[in-house]
């Protein structure tokens, strides 16, 4: 595939993104002092909330359509390349520390490889082809949900990715930066966050790379809420990995309980260090194993384990 620099056509539709625009506001930035230049990036950055603001209408239609596919053992994927692909990367491997999923059910497919997961691989980007024989190599199915992010709407590896996943039946989200965009029409649900041009012309790492995080936070956060893998606003099914997290969940237990610390410490360290048999354990006075039936047969829902036998 030939690139937009050997495509005059091609070429001036990437100029004309607003992504790729240089705005003159920022003309001068190369003559502003550190403090002035971090003003401006800070102000900048200021306005991207407000951008993802106006798309929260579409984005709660499209998150609960990913945790209906999730809710009937589905999985989900982000696709992307360059910085949306490692943006993608960051969200996906905090799923499994912080709800306790299997790695498998969100991972991020990156243009290039595992090598562009942690160094540029940015050619890997033209390549369709590669986009589509993904989603057939990650078995891409109707119970599946998958969300292409590309801050321009036209990378041809997201672009095919999203096509191949909709004609397998799964769930498709495109999530760009720019309006009407060739990946918003690939997609069943499309998110466009419309944060204009970058401090610096075309670094979409900057206001566009905030602006996916942001909804790919609110993607999984949320998804992972109706799949009950939070109780209140506690993130009971967090693994406990270290000290920090040891500490974390011994609070979250007393809190959830009322349970004193060396009450709580000891439930937990009962429980094998779950968090949420070791409430069910306090709450309902019973052994660890009387704890895990009655979350087995709420679904893995501490709310509804509490609930069965008059708990909180």
């Amino acid at each position: 595939m030939s690139d937009a620099s050997e495509d005059p056509d091609a070429s001036a539709v990437l100029a004309a993104l607003p992504t790729e625009s240089a705005d003159p506001r920022y003309a001068g930035i190369d003559h502003l002092s550190t403090l002035e230049l971090a003003r401006t990036m800070n102000e900048a950055d200021a306005t991207v909330p407000e951008a993802v603001a106006a798309v929260l209408p579409d984005l709660a239609e499209a998150v609960d359509a990913v945790a209906e596919r999730l809710a009937r053992g589905g999985r989900l994927r982000y696709v992307g390349a360059g910085t949306a692909g490692r943006v993608a990367v960051q969200d996906a491997a905090e799923c499994p520390p912080t709800f306790s999923t299997d790695p498998d059910l969100v991972k991020a497919v990156l243009a290039g490889g595992r090598d562009a997961e942690g160094g540029a691989v940015e050619g890997g980007e033209d390549d369709a082809a590669a986009g589509a024989a993904a989603m057939a190599a990650e078995g891409i199915g109707p119970d599946d949900a998958v969300v292409g992010l590309a801050a321009s709407g036209r990378t041809p590896f997201v672009v095919s990715a999203v096509r191949e996943a909709g004609n397998r039946g799964a769930l498709t989200v495109g999530l760009s930066c720019n309006r009407g965009t060739v990946l918003s029409a690939a997609a069943e649900h499309a998110l466009e966050v419309e944060v204009g041009p970058e401090v610096v012309a075309g670094s979409t790492r900057l206001k566009s790379g905030t602006a996916q995080k942001l909804v790919l936070n609110m993607i999984s956060t949320i998804s992972m809420v109706k799949l009950g893998r939070v109780y209140r606003n506690y993130m009971v099914d967090m693994r406990v990995l270290n000290s920090k997290l040891a500490d974390r969940a011994v609070r979250m237990i007393g809190e959830i309980t009322d349970a004193d610390r060396d009450a709580a410490r000891e439930a937990l360290g009962e429980a094998d260090n779950r968090i949420k048999t070791a409430v069910v354990m306090i709450e309902h006075g019973v052994g660890a194993a009387e704890a895990d039936r009655l979350l087995a047969e709420a679904g893995g829902r501490l709310a509804g384990a509490l609930a069965m036998r008059g708990g909180a």
